[in-house]
């Protein structure tokens, strides 16, 4: 470790001392380090070659027309293959449970989180283990997807079921989306972790910060990177874990 970056170390374990209401705002780098790949980086899901664009396969409309084709690509490269909680989650769920955390903002699908012990996480894309039938709303959990044939089907009324993921072209939910505004506009300290900024509305909900120390983690530069307290290009989880937590 360079003294620059113990430095930095010291620096965010001093915010985080002093703050009394963060919020945490995450991306797919918060859960490279469980073994889910992240999408833009040179190993990430859009840069591996499919038939489509992932973009395209992830999106409503590929649903509606090529179902069976979109389950084939959600099965295999976007549900998880039982992931665990990293140093990430783990320190989170600690900074929660001592009062210091008041929230997580997140963009992943994964609900590690809450697998770590946090409870109040804005999912802002939906969840992998939420899933539902179109046509009488009845829940499935995950792995009803994974072991169905081909198309997963309601086991009350026969209709398609849905993961409860925010596709292309689809808005966020509403009440999430209040509840991360009102989170962010509330604390004091803001960690954006493991994003690169670039996926919208998610990144815009920078805007609403008002407080004292913006922290950047990232393993890249990221827009916000000039408007930050403090930027530590590493690991997530690596420069978590190094955190102490104290009531």
């Amino acid at each position: 470790m360079t003294k620059d970056t113990e430095a930095k170390l010291e620096q965010l374990q001093q915010i985080i001392d002093d703050s009394e209401r963060i919020v945490f705002f995450g991306g797919a780098g918060v859960s490279t380090e469980s073994g889910i790949p992240d999408f833009r980086s040179v190993d990430g899901l859009y840069h591996q070659k499919f038939k489509y664009p992932p973009e395209t396969m992830l999106s409503h409309t590929f649903f509606v027309q090529n179902t069976e084709e979109f389950y084939d690509f959600y099965k295999n490269r976007v549900i998880p293959a039982d992931p665990k909680p990293n140093a990430a989650h783990l320190k989170l769920a600690e900074l929660e449970r001592a009062g210091k955390l008041i929230g997580v903002v997140t963009q992943n699908i994964d609900g590690l989180h809450q697998a770590a012990g946090s409870e109040r996480v804005y999912e802002l894309h939906g969840s992998v283990l939420r899933n539902y039938c179109t046509e009488c709303g009845k829940s499935f959990d995950y792995k009803y997807i994974l072991e169905a044939s081909g198309v997963p089907k309601c086991d009350v009324c026969g209709a398609i079921v849905k993961p409860d993921v925010v596709l292309y072209e689809e808005g966020l939910d509403n009440d999430t989306l209040i509840g991360a505004v009102n989170a962010i506009g509330n604390a004091d300290t803001m960690i954006v972790a493991g994003t690169s900024l670039v996926v919208y509305p998610a990144a815009g909900l920078l805007q609403y910060f008002r407080g004292d120390n913006l922290v950047l983690i990232n393993r890249d530069p990221t827009s916000a990177d000039r408007n930050a307290n403090l930027v530590i290009h590493d690991k997530v989880g690596e420069v978590l874990s190094c955190i102490e937590v104290k009531e």
